[in-house]
């Protein structure tokens, strides 16, 4: 399937709507809960978002389109939320993201990129050389498996509860 840069802007811009869905309203405990060691609570997959939103998307765009390969990505700290915004109460901060990802995608559509700046070169500090079209699409997939992450957080939840039901329930299991 080709590349459609229109897609790409239209699934990033429903994130914050099915976050919002999965998640508006969920008691700040639950919000608050992981399912496992090395996993995600769902505030902390918020909190890495809104990093991502102010640190790695768009700015690392724009380091391809200003600079090319000339100038590295600024290397992306996939624990900073668990630095910053503890305080803030979590449907609060899926409001934040829902901003920030709106004034980006603004930021994104303002360029009118053209297929060849999609092939433009820029360079990652652990992955090399990558094109700002594959940036994109890993924005995208990168939204998606956040997604699932989540579901896996709030179905674990039930673990204790679901009883016979768990070998039916992979997602129970998938940490």
């Amino acid at each position: 399937m080709a590349f459609e840069l229109d897609s790409v802007v239209r699934s990033l811009a429903r994130t914050p709507h099915v976050l919002q869905a999965l998640l508006g309203g969920l008691p700040e405990p639950r919000a608050r809960l992981n399912y496992g060691p090395a996993t995600f609570s769902p505030y902390d997959v918020v909190g890495h978002l809104i990093h991502g939103e102010y640190t790695d998307w768009i700015p690392r765009a724009r380091t391809i389109l200003e600079h090319g390969e000339a100038r590295p990505f600024e290397p992306f700290d996939r624990f900073a939320m668990r630095e910053t915004d503890q305080a803030i109460p979590f449907d609060d901060l899926l409001a934040r993201f829902d901003s920030l990802r709106a004034d980006n995608l603004a930021t994104l559509q303002h360029w009118q990129l053209e297929p060849e700046q999609l092939d433009r070169i820029g360079r990652h500090p652990e992955l090399g050389r990558v094109t700002l079209r594959q940036l994109l699409a890993s924005w995208v997939a990168h939204d998606l498996d956040h997604t699932r992450q989540l579901t896996e957080a709030l179905a674990h939840y039930y673990v204790d509860d679901v009883g016979p039901w768990y070998p039916y329930l992979p997602i129970l299991s998938a940490n």
